[in-house]
């Protein structure tokens, strides 16, 4: 099974709660009233789209229905995948790579979102593409994060740099650094502390670690990505903005929309936080865990098949 084929089943639970309500409730209605507007509007809201992206999407189909681009409830649906599509689409979701040197990605996010998880899997992900990957264990709060990270890299093959449990998250930072430099790694990873309640602590370590790593590598790190639990729905956005206070994050990554009805909240991260969604998770194998194509996600939660 492909990963598109593997998305459109892992968004079922989305799509009977979005897209199938959408067509049942397109049904009920010969012709466009204020009546099926507003259950429209219920719809996108109890999808986990959330209330200032439903409001965008609802002033977008009013203004299809003055300019007789909706003309019956038939043409809701391919109308709201056109904009949800757009929405979607909208600024750059690549992770970017660096010119020279090694790629870091630093990845952040709270305990019990996959964040462990999702390194080692971006771990598979690229050793399979044929790249030379190292991992760093700088989440030092945790020992379990340390074992964890251990035994993904044990499981994918990929030589971890690690210190004690409560040592300096940047000192695990420049020793990881100095060893990709010096190995000549393509892709290093390094996994940070997922502790939201501190959040002047977690600004100031992951400062503290921006510093040490980009005078060693120029431009690093070349992402800051920010996992989310997919099944904490609007919650998710709520953490990402507290995030974004407390770090600059370039990226999010999406886990466990297999698992949920709330996968809607793509759309609204990308609408309301113009935030790049630049991985997503639909499963627990290792190849469950993708780069995020817009269409191809549009495509998946209408139900339709990807384009060849």
């Amino acid at each position: 099974m492909g990963f598109f084929d593997r998305l459109k089943k892992g968004l079922t639970k989305t799509r009977e709660n979005l897209t199938n309500k959408i067509e049942k409730l397109v049904i009920g209605y010969a012709d466009i009233d204020d009546e099926l507007l507003d259950e429209l509007e219920e719809t996108l809201i109890m999808a986990d789209v959330g209330i200032e992206t439903t409001e965008r999407l609802m002033t977008a189909v009013r203004k299809g229905i003055k300019k007789k681009e909706i003309n019956s409830p038939d043409d809701l649906r391919p109308f709201l995948q056109k904009e949800i599509t757009a929405i979607l689409s909208e600024g750059e979701n690549e992770t970017h790579v660096a010119e020279e040197g090694p790629t870091v990605l630093l990845v952040i996010g709270v305990n019990g979102a996959g964040k462990t998880t999702t390194i080692g899997k971006l771990a598979a992900y690229y050793k399979d593409a044929g790249k030379k990957v190292l991992l760093a264990a700088a989440d030092t709060f945790r020992a379990a994060a340390i074992d964890q990270l251990e035994s993904w890299g044990e499981h994918t093959g990929v030589p971890v740099i690690k210190h004690e449990e409560g040592a300096d998250p940047a000192a695990v930072a420049f020793d990881a650094v100095k060893a990709a430099k010096a190995r000549d790694v393509d892709v290093l990873i390094i996994d940070t502390a997922g502790r939201l309640q501190t959040k002047s602590n977690l600004m100031q370590e992951l400062e503290k670690i921006n510093r040490v790593i980009g005078r060693e590598i120029k431009g690093a790190p070349h992402e800051t990505l920010l996992v989310l639990d997919a099944t904490t729905g609007q919650n998710a956005v709520s953490q990402a903005e507290l995030f974004t206070k407390a770090a600059p994050i370039t990226g999010v990554v999406l886990t466990k929309l297999d698992g949920t009805a709330k996968g809607g909240v793509v759309i609204g991260i990308k609408s309301r936080l113009k935030m790049p969604v630049k991985w997503i998770g639909v499963g627990e194998s290792v190849e469950d865990l993708r780069p995020f194509d817009a269409e191809d996600f549009a495509r998946a939660l209408f139900g339709m098949e990807k384009e060849t």
